[in-house]
């Protein structure tokens, strides 16, 4: 398996010069009363690189929750969730998942009445946006089943929702099998296009804590806007690895995924300049 490297002038650069949103743009759907600050993570990130980022999730746009997401984080647009597919439609890419409610009992796939509807709206709009580029992530991955998922999509799976979303399958006969992208998050990350794998290392650091994966999922939605999207994948895996080995140079694993949400942009801009 060959390992990955990001070479100079493979991603696109922002042009200069040209109207807001131009540069990107991108939806983040997610969110819940209970994990509000899984999205706030993909937005985090998301918002530095793409022009535009708006945020739709099922939970009211008032109330304990919303109050959580508007008073940690600016750089987004909050969209009604009856409005959430015109905005689907004017944007490249769309992440859904971080945040959204799973099952009760994810080992045996217990539905309950918050599940299942993480499961209608995710099975819903991407049978209804099929040609979009999905990236899927989190609640969204622990619900679905693997018959929805769009062509050219973007999973990114930590080993428990591998599982459940593909059973004993290794992860190129996943991505060959729904003409996908597939991150398996495993000590070192490895992905997966119907064609070929490649691997992303780096130092030996537990990346365990809540929220890292978040982080990655809104680094790829970012890079998905405007790049194919193996190469977005593989990127964000690179560039998330290359920010984590900075983190750790300084203080090992003593990091959580905020401190790692605010060093992606660095080695991103390392890389442009």
């Amino acid at each position: 398996m060959e390992k990955f490297t990001l070479g100079k002038d493979q991603l696109y650069k922002p042009k200069t010069g040209v109207s807001k949103g131009e540069n990107g743009r991108a939806v983040i759907i997610g969110g819940s009363e209970l994990f509000h600050g899984a999205p706030l993570l993909s937005l985090k990130v998301a918002s530095r690189v793409v022009d535009m980022v708006f945020f739709a999730s099922p939970e009211p746009s008032v109330g304990r929750a919303a109050e959580g997401f508007k008073s940690k984080l600016f750089s987004f647009i909050w969209v009604p969730w009856d409005e959430v597919n015109r905005y689907i439609k004017k944007s490249e890419a769309i992440l859904i998942g971080p945040g959204l409610m799973r099952y009760q009992k994810e080992d045996s796939r217990q539905f309950d009445e918050a599940g299942r509807e993480t499961k209608r709206i995710t099975e819903k709009l991407l049978q209804e946006f099929p040609k979009k580029q999905w990236v899927i992530d989190a609640g969204s991955l622990q619900v679905m089943d693997s018959k929805f998922i769009p062509k050219k999509a973007i999973l990114t799976p930590n080993k428990k929702e591998f599982k459940l979303l593909f059973g004993e399958a290794e992860p190129q006969e996943a991505a060959k099998k729904h003409q996908c992208v597939v991150i398996t998050k495993n000590g070192e990350t490895i992905i997966c296009s119907p064609e070929k794998c490649q691997i992303v290392r780096g130092k030996e650091i537990s990346l365990t804590k809540g929220g890292i994966g978040d982080v990655l999922a809104g680094l790829v939605v970012a890079l998905a806007t405007k790049n194919p999207p193996f190469l977005a994948a593989c990127a964000s895996s690179w560039l998330t690895m290359q920010a984590v080995d900075k983190l750790s140079e300084k203080v090992g694993s003593n990091f959580n995924a905020d401190d790692l949400a605010d060093k992606i942009p660095e080695s991103l801009g390392e890389y442009l300049r």
